[in-house]
């Protein structure tokens, strides 16, 4: 019986952990779905602006290009001498602005062309967004579901944490018996281990006698050698 209550309580704690966990993920989808959609609006709003600008500057600069002809053809019409020029130039006007036509004209097509993706992409966004909230308030709803389980097991879990308290009591009079044992072998240890060093050094003290004798007999030995050989 204590078996399966814990077992049921930790599967509807994992439970809304993992239900918590999802909730999280959606609120960062969320959370990232408007960043992006902050991000096209950006991006529209510098497309209108650079739009207004061209269509500005192409006026200014056809405003200049017709003053510059006019002031030509000024100079041509004081020179009687020379009727033809004044078609040229008036052709090459029309020309132009025939061409200024057209690549404004191009140019706002394009532009109206990236406007409408740009304005297809932040609809998308916008119903990712809607679908990811809806999910994120069933997955609340869920959650709100786990969390009224788990209050009902509170009860139960609490007596099996008094269990658990006193298991733990006896457990921590039985483990302080063992580290007094513990202590006990651990004094013993360095005991031991002093008594080693003690014996090694005395070791150490008598082999450096014993080499100081050799070394002192190996000397008096060339010494009689020596006397010896004379």
């Amino acid at each position: 019986m204590k078996c399966n209550m814990n077992c049921r309580l930790q599967e509807e704690m994992l439970q809304r952990e993992d239900a918590e966990n999802t909730l999280r993920g959606f609120r960062q989808d969320v959370d990232n779905a408007s960043l992006a959609r902050l991000d096209l609006e950006r991006k529209v709003e510098s497309l209108q602006e650079e739009i207004a600008f061209l269509k500005k500057l192409h006026d200014e600069e056809l405003a200049e290009l017709q003053i510059q002809i006019q002031e030509q053809h000024v100079q041509i019409d004081m020179e009687v001498a020379k009727p033809d020029l004044t078609a040229a130039l008036k052709d090459v006007r029309q020309q132009y602005e025939t061409l200024a036509s057209r690549n404004l004209q191009e140019s706002e097509e394009w532009y109206k062309s990236k406007f409408a993706d740009l304005s297809e992409a932040a609809a998308r966004n916008n119903e990712a967004i809607r679908l990811a909230k809806q999910e994120a308030n069933d997955y609340r709803r869920q959650l709100q579901s786990l969390t009224c389980d788990l209050e009902a097991l509170k009860g139960t879990n609490e007596s099996l944490e008094r269990q658990m308290r006193e298991m733990e009591d006896n457990f921590s009079m039985e483990a302080s018996g063992y580290q007094d044992t513990i202590a006990r072998l651990e004094d013993d240890i360095r005991n031991m281990k002093d008594e080693m060093a003690r014996h090694l050094r005395e070791y150490q003290d008598l082999l450096n006698v014993k080499m100081a004798l050799d070394i002192e007999i190996a000397t008096y030995r060339k010494l009689l050698e020596g006397e010896e050989s004379r």
